[in-house]
């Protein structure tokens, strides 16, 4: 109950209104067909939309639960729980690095260079606008002020401080 409420929850925030001008739209990025053997193949989901779907990636950099750890073409074959933070995805050698903000998910590596991530929600970096992310924290701590202490809202007002944090420090902007 508590893992599906945190879930919920990180995903109701990272979806408000955290984009500049008040644009709700996501700009998903193109789709890319691709086969493992000429490198390490992303597939980035949401649940109800892709962002990539074979794409050709040099690295993926993602926000583990245990630590921030970056998968490459042959690595090692591992499920990872996704902490709020940010996704940086890499295509090539002196690209700058594609980069998400995530509230949450799972990654999975799969011994043929092809990664899975699925997020309840992503937003890029440039979209996030930093006064909506302080006021968001604002009100989360304000409503875990006002709370029972132990009961399920103090719980989800907490949820909600913890995301915009982890988004703050994603475009540099401290809350705490």
């Amino acid at each position: 109950m508590a893992l599906h409420l945190a879930a919920r929850r990180v995903s109701s925030v990272a979806s408000k209104a955290l984009f500049r001008n008040g644009n709700l739209a996501r700009a998903l990025s193109t789709e890319v067909a691709g086969d493992a053997s000429s490198g390490m193949i992303l597939n980035f989901n949401l649940p109800h939309a892709p962002i990539y779907t074979g794409a050709k990636v040099t690295q993926v950099i993602v926000p583990g639960a245990a630590g921030e750890f970056g998968v490459t073409a042959d690595h090692t074959p591992i499920v990872a729980q996704l902490k709020p933070g940010v996704l940086q995805i890499l295509f090539g050698d002196g690209q700058e690095a594609e980069k998400y903000f995530i509230p949450g998910g799972f990654s999975i590596s799969h011994p043929n260079s092809v990664t899975d991530i699925s997020v309840p929600d992503a937003v890029k970096l440039d979209d996030i606008d930093s006064s909506a992310v302080t006021s968001g924290y604002e009100q989360a701590r304000a409503a875990y002020a006002g709370a029972e202490s132990g009961s399920i809202a103090q719980a989800e007002a907490q949820i909600d401080m913890e995301t915009f944090r982890a988004m703050g420090a994603a475009v540099g902007v401290s809350v705490a």
